[in-house]
Parts: structure tokens; sequence; C-alpha cells
């Protein structure tokens, strides 16, 4: 099954389950025979494309736009990025938008209170005891989208059904072939007509 890649924007508060999602979505590529590829912006930050960077707006804005650049370059050959950012202001994401090709944007909407309960880190703790600052949801702000492709809050939808949604988009954009369902077997003993 073909490709023409596209990409797939996560964004979320921390902790609300944008990796559990993206890796549901590519579960369900990779079911389909489609390549794919998680930019997990955290990860991003601890290597050379993002170490050097801080949490201060201009810099939020500098790690999404090298998270897009690596998507881009993805997208471009045949592959579905799936970016996973908290890319917390809205301004960003929109002109992100306007300057890719087959941008899905997902947000998931996962409450805060849940966030925190999830916390793998203890970072909404710390934060919320004032031992980090700049963390989003609680001194920095997050803007939530006003029209994503999906929406998803996982506290009350499994990762995989949303994964399933955000799929169905990228086939009704044509950024994925469309699955064809498999011809069941003929029942044993059944000729067909030469």
């Amino acid at each position: 099954m073909s490709s023409h890649g596209g990409i797939v924007w996560i964004t979320g508060l921390p902790a609300s389950g944008k990796n559990t999602l993206a890796a549901a979505i590519g579960h369900e590529l990779a079911s389909r025979s489609v390549p794919f590829e998680i930019i997990d912006s955290g990860k991003l930050r601890e290597t050379l494309l993002g170490n050097t960077l801080g949490f201060t707006r201009e810099e939020r804005d500098t790690n999404c736009r090298r998270n897009a650049f690596v998507a881009s370059l993805l997208a471009k050959n045949g592959v579905v990025a799936i970016v996973s950012s908290v890319s917390p202001y809205r301004s960003t994401r929109d002109a992100l938008r306007q300057e890719m090709d087959g941008f899905v944007e997902v947000w998931v909407s996962t409450p805060k209170d849940v966030c925190v309960d999830w916390d793998p880190k203890g970072l909404w703790a710390k934060a919320l005891a004032g031992e980090i600052r700049q963390f989003t949801g609680v001194d920095d702000p997050y803007e939530a989208p006003l029209s994503p492709e999906v929406e998803a809050d996982l506290s009350q939808e499994a990762p995989g059904e949303a994964a399933i949604r955000v799929v169905n988009i990228l086939e009704e954009s044509g950024a994925i072939a469309v699955q064809t369902q498999e011809a069941e077997p003929l029942p044993a003993g059944f000729q067909t007509a030469d």
C-alpha cells in the first residue's frame, strides 16, 4: 500500500498522552504497511538539534520549527511524520499549517488534573510547587487549537480508537492510500467460472 506522506502534529499539555497516541497511530499505520516516523519533541531536545534550547517563547517556537523541518523532509519522501510536541502557541501551529502540506492537527485535550495524575516524571508536581519555572499549564500558557482535525481526550477515549480516527483523516486527505477490504476466501469446493 503506497503512501504520499503527511504530517500528524499532536499537541497538548505535558503528560496528556501525546506519545501514547503517537505510538498508537504508528501501530495503526504499520498494520497498513504505511511508512511512518515518530518525532518526540522532548527527545529531539536531547539531541544536537535541540539541546541548546531553553523554554522561552522564542526557543519553544524554534523547537517547533525544527520538528517541522524534520517532519517535512520525511513527508516529502513518502513517510507519515508523527510529531508529538506540546507546541503551546496557537500562532506557531497555525503558521506551520500554512507552510506545510498534509498537516493534520491532533489536540490531545486530556484535562489538566488528569495530566497531573498521569505525569510519570513528576514534573507537574514540581512546577505546581514552584520548583520548575516556565512550565506549560502552570506559569506558561497553553493555547488550545480552535479547529483541529481530531480532538482526543485520552481520559475518555482509548488511544487505539483515537488513532483510527487520525488514520481515517489521513486517508480522506489522500496522504495515505485508502485501505481496501481483503477479499473473503471462497468456501471449500466452490468453483469460479473461467
